[in-house]
């Protein structure tokens, strides 16, 4: 348990040292709303006009289900590099894994996730 001391130790300078950090900036930060700040920033132009409804989120989501594919697909390269070792174990191990990323494909898929328009 010795090992853990350090770390500990660490953890808890560390969060000090975060909230001293936000004490300071919340007691020393200037205070001083005006309607100008309030106001939207629109890449340096004043808004001439309010916001016409709701953004579609289908970028987001589909820039989300990429990254999350993505990342499934990073954990392929360690399994190949050691597949010496897994033998058989490792084989059954990854077959599971792409099926059960399959599966999730095809029911984003299936529900429209991937459509664009």
């Amino acid at each position: 348990m010795t090992e853990y001391i350090f770390v500990s130790v660490f953890a808890v300078v560390a969060l000090v040292i975060v909230l001293g950090i936000l004490f300071l900036s919340m007691v020393l930060g200037p205070r001083k709303p005006t309607a100008e700040k309030n106001i939207a920033y629109e890449c340096g132009m004043l808004p001439s006009e309010e916001a016409k409804g709701r953004f579609p989120v289908r970028f987001a989501t589909i820039a989300m289900l990429f990254i999350i594919f993505d990342i499934e697909v990073v954990f392929m390269y360690p399994w190949a590099v050691a597949l010496d070792e897994l033998k058989l174990f490792g084989l059954v191990e990854m077959v599971i894994f792409i099926t059960i990323l399959a599966i999730a494909y095809v029911y984003i898929w299936g529900r429209g996730g991937l459509e664009w328009d």
